[in-house]
């Protein structure tokens, strides 16, 4: 028996971690399309908060992950730049959900992946990556400051961690599965 698809987004603002988030829970060798970032960038990427960021997601990342016989998670990250937001329309068609990954220090950068799905109607979670050096708020802060509905989970992780981001993983999941219309 093949194993059902089951697909998943990583969103976000630029520099959010959701390279890191797919290949640490990725079981595969995660594909990725990171560049190096060069002069070309400067004045159009914004490096406030991530100014030691070297390299950049120009397409998507992949990664893998099996739940059981039956199922397979395929985890989809989205580049985090304006300019290569047209590869979105197709890395969320068929998605059950995105996990819309948050950086504290540049929240801003949350709020065109939170329209986007919310204009889709696809269901997502907000995983706010815990950064070491960026600024704590408890969830209804965070909820406050990007004005999501309450019924939108939201959830701190480490994208660096494998078990921080299952975490956010089952979240999302549970979530789309409370969401969305059952089979007929």
């Amino acid at each position: 028996m093949v194993p059902a698809p089951v697909k998943i987004i990583i969103a976000g603002g630029f520099g959010a971690g959701k390279t890191t988030m797919v290949g640490s829970v990725s079981e595969i060798p995660p594909l990725t399309t990171e560049e190096l970032m060069t002069e070309a960038s400067t004045g159009v990427d914004d490096l406030s908060g991530v100014e030691r960021k070297q390299t950049t997601t120009v397409a998507l990342d992949f990664g893998r992950i099996t739940i059981s016989t039956r199922h397979v998670l395929y985890l989809f990250g989205t580049p985090g730049q304006a300019r290569f937001w047209f590869m979105w329309d197709d890395l969320a068609r068929g998605a059950i959900g995105t996990i819309v990954l948050v950086d504290t220090r540049r929240v801003e950068g949350s709020f065109a992946a939170i329209d986007y799905f919310e204009r889709r109607q696809i269901p997502f979670v907000v995983a706010v990556n815990c950064f070491d050096d960026a600024p704590r708020y408890e969830a209804n802060e965070i909820r406050e400051a990007l004005v999501v509905p309450d019924q939108v989970p939201i959830v701190m992780c480490d994208a660096r961690d494998r078990d921080s981001s299952k975490i956010a993983l089952i979240r999302l999941v549970k979530h789309a599965m409370t969401v969305m219309p059952a089979p007929v």
